[in-house]
């Protein structure tokens, strides 16, 4: 994904709103297929952290037995 595959952002555009608000991102977001979600996750990892964010997000198993309390 290059820089020029980012959203663009409307920078003429500005709403101030509390954090209190109501919102529909909620519903939104839930509207979304997974992958769609995870498609979001990443645009957004990549903006945060740059070239940094080339690798893939690590993937950890850990199996643990559990003792009987």
């Amino acid at each position: 994904m290059d820089q020029s595959d980012f959203p663009k952002m409307d920078k003429t555009v500005i709403t101030v709103s509390s954090l209190f608000d109501e919102s529909d991102e909620k519903a939104y977001w839930l509207s979304r297929t997974p992958q769609e979600r995870l498609q979001h996750v990443e645009i957004l990892r990549r903006i945060n952290y740059g070239d940094a964010a080339l690798g893939q997000i690590q993937k950890v198993l850990e199996i643990v037995e559990r003792t009987e309390s």
